[in-house]
């Protein structure tokens, strides 16, 4: 059945570069190349936008007898009733599938403890390993499941998702099978990373997991055919820049590109160094130098701020992100969902951003849309709203496409639809 949207406020269609490329700079804010005004509608067929033109002329063409109500077996029609309309949401920086419970940590937080002080009593990172090893496939694939659910409902139609709480082969392609199911059974598309560098397990010293990781689980993990990418925890007290290229630099030679977390607690030349690497997005870079910052525009990794994650541990919510723009460096946005972090809100991350950080809404939606799909690799996830593109769209309650993340406690969306289907 195809789908016929008509009367919508403005439309954000984020097309004013027609390639899959990033948008940056000033162009993030220019309502003039990347929103048309009231009065078009969409056309839909195939799970495809077919067209997108003048709401009356589509109207006249494919449902002249329309009255408000009608629907034919071929042709649904949505009445948007002035509300603007923006793409499918990409989060490109998820922690889904985990067990557990971390609530005490924010008592600990409160109490002056800082994020490794808490690791190093067996809180963070470990605490969570302890009980996701044990959990079976079935309950990663149900916790997953709902949680992908829940960020469809916000806005979300299509997801990197990490592993990263194993620390030990069996439990890493576990949670990646997992993540394989979840993509099969859900209409958001899931994107799978190996992060089985996430942090080290408590049972191994640090060379001999390390040892693990290239010998043994790189190869199984590429073997199971998952995985698009690796991931690593390059941070002070975690992996250092040499362990971290070591890994990286085996996991491309057996045909896994990088996304990589660095620079969250402090500048460790980490997005320099994901820079030299050559990956496709370097993550958190909250204390990154502004010549890394140039380093990475040059190379083409994606800057992905995390805003949600000092927004949880009561940190200082100051991200460069107007410096990016100011730069033309590209720069996405992403809800690093995590047990500190139970985030699975698009909207609220942009939010946070946009009151507490002064960003535009509008270069927030490029950065929670167009930019972080130009990493993924999918010429169907675009992040724009583009004829002979997939129908991934979010019909927001406002007339402005600003609305869409103004309503940091209600959700901003009147219907979201992901490959022609309403969620």
């Amino acid at each position: 059945m195809g789908m016929l949207i008509l009367n919508a406020g403005e439309i954000a269609h984020l097309d004013s570069i027609s390639t899959n490329s990033p948008i940056s700079g000033h162009n993030m804010t220019d309502r003039e190349s990347n929103v048309y005004s009231s009065g078009m509608g969409i056309l839909i067929e195939d799970s495809k936008i077919k067209s997108i033109s003048e709401s009356q002329s589509l109207q006249s063409e494919h449902a002249p007898d329309w009255d408000g109500e009608f629907s034919s077996s071929s042709l649904s029609i949505i009445d948007a009733k002035g509300c603007a309309i923006i793409p499918g949401l990409v989060d490109s920086h998820t922690h889904l599938i985990w067990g557990g419970d971390r609530s005490s940590e924010m008592r600990l937080r409160q109490s002056g403890m800082s994020y490794k002080d808490i690791s190093n009593i067996g809180g963070g990172i470990r605490r969570t390993v302890s009980r996701t090893r044990r959990m079976t496939l079935e309950e990663m694939v149900s916790i997953g499941l709902s949680r992908v659910t829940e960020a469809s409902k916000y806005g979300s139609c299509a997801m990197e998702v990490k592993s990263g709480y194993g620390l030990d082969t069996e439990t890493e392609l576990r949670l990646l099978e997992a993540a394989s199911i979840i993509s099969r059974n859900s209409e958001v598309s899931i994107y799978p990373t190996w992060l089985g560098a996430h942090d080290f397990p408590p049972e191994i010293n640090r060379s001999q997991y390390i040892d693990e990781l290239l010998s043994v689980q790189l190869p199984e993990v590429t073997s199971q055919g998952i995985a698009r990418w690796c991931d690593v925890f390059c941070e002070d007290g975690w992996y250092t820049n040499e362990e971290t290229e070591s890994i990286v630099k085996q996991a491309k030679e057996m045909g896994l590109e990088s996304r990589l977390h660095v620079d969250e607690f402090g500048d460790n030349d980490g997005l320099a160094l994901a820079a030299e690497l050559g990956s496709v997005s370097a993550d958190h870079v909250a204390k990154s130098s502004p010549e890394s910052r140039h380093k990475a525009s040059e190379a083409g990794t994606m800057q992905t701020f995390l805003p949600g994650t000092p927004y949880v541990l009561g940190s200082n919510l100051d991200l460069p992100l107007i410096d990016c723009i100011e730069n033309d460096w590209s720069f996405s946005l992403a809800t690093d969902y995590n047990p500190n972090c139970r985030m699975l809100s698009l909207p609220l991350v942009a939010n946070i951003c946009c009151t507490r950080m002064g960003l535009d809404p509008l270069a927030a939606l490029i950065a929670s849309t167009k930019n972080p799909a130009s990493t993924l690799g999918d010429k169907n996830i675009t992040g724009k709203i583009a004829v002979g593109g997939l129908a991934n769209l979010n019909i927001v309650w406002s007339s402005d496409v600003d609305g869409w993340c103004q309503t940091p406690g209600e959700n901003p969306f009147t219907q979201t639809i992901i490959s022609g289907n309403i969620v």
